[in-house]
């Protein structure tokens, strides 16, 4: 069962990309959090997802809102990945102890041993404002993000 609208977002600590470490508190007071959780890298629904987001870029990450983009790859496919796809935001690994972060907002398949769809944007005070979780198949729609970033 996912993380729902109202509670408080599980903290976590990941490594990106480049193999940096991210924490959700780094934001808390600072930024909006849209935390996006996918299957995998390299896959064509999640390069079509992250490609769109690369693409209106300046919607994810300003000032206000910070988006943070997470999956059970490793940092070194999430590496190249980026690199392949220009992708310039955070690339997050959930990758051991596997689906941790996954599990702790209620989108990790146990059966396919990664996550589902799942969207949470998290207010500066730490507080989940609005979320989706789509099946592995069914992208999201980025229009409803920024409809729900721009009712913060």
């Amino acid at each position: 069962m996912a993380i729902e609208v109202g509670a408080k977002a599980p903290g976590f600590t990941l490594k990106d990309n480049h193999g940096r470490t991210v924490s959700l508190s780094d934001y808390r007071g600072e930024k909006n959090v849209v935390l996006l959780f996918y299957p995998f890298a390299f896959t064509g629904v999640c390069t079509g997802e992250l490609c769109a987001l690369r693409d209106e870029l300046p919607a994810f990450v300003n000032e206000d809102t910070q988006l943070l983009a997470v999956s059970n790859d490793s940092i070194h496919t999430l590496r190249v990945f980026a690199e392949q796809e220009g992708l310039e935001y955070p690339l997050l690994s959930d990758f051991w102890p596997h689906g941790e972060t996954s599990r702790a907002y209620g989108v990790f398949d146990e059966e396919k041993g990664c996550a589902v769809r799942g969207t949470f944007i998290i207010d500066k005070e730490g507080v989940v404002r609005w979320t989706v979780v789509n099946d592995l198949p069914d992208a999201r729609d980025l229009d409803d993000y920024v409809k729900a970033l721009a009712a913060l």
